[in-house]
């Protein structure tokens, strides 16, 4: 019986201290970071969706490197375009990358470090290669 109970002591002690690893709080930059993806991806879903206004064809890349100093302007520059204002799911993209924007400007400011600055990076990424599954 001795043995049993220690295992199930240790069973609930790893299992206690895994829930705890991913209760803490999102780091500044581990946020940016999953934000950027997110706002890549539905830019991404965006542009291939069937539903979506001809407008979003206009539209500038949204490729966002948040390494890459030029991520700022980029931002910018795609909360600022001026079409698409009644197609929803591009309000709700402007309105995440409006976030993102501030996030990085204000609360991340000290927190982020860019590795680059190289503005065409963002305008024609190279991408790593998708491993077949």
């Amino acid at each position: 019986k001795l043995p049993t109970m220690k295992m199930l002591l240790s069973l609930i002690a790893l299992l206690s201290a895994a829930l705890i690893a991913n209760a803490a709080p999102p780091t500044c930059y581990s946020r940016v970071l999953s934000l950027s993806k997110e706002i890549t991806e539905s830019f991404k879903e965006l542009q291939t969706s069937k539903a979506v206004d001809s407008c979003v064809e206009m539209m500038p890349s949204l490729y966002l490197d948040i390494h890459n100093y030029c991520v700022l302007a980029k931002l910018r520059d795609f909360v600022a375009y001026p079409r698409c204002e009644r197609v929803l799911e591009v309000s709700e993209l402007k309105e995440k990358a409006r976030s993102l924007y501030t996030i990085m400007i204000s609360y991340c400011r000290r927190d982020l470090v860019f590795l680059t600055d190289d503005c065409s990076a963002l305008e024609n990424p190279i991408l790593p290669p998708v491993e077949p599954s």
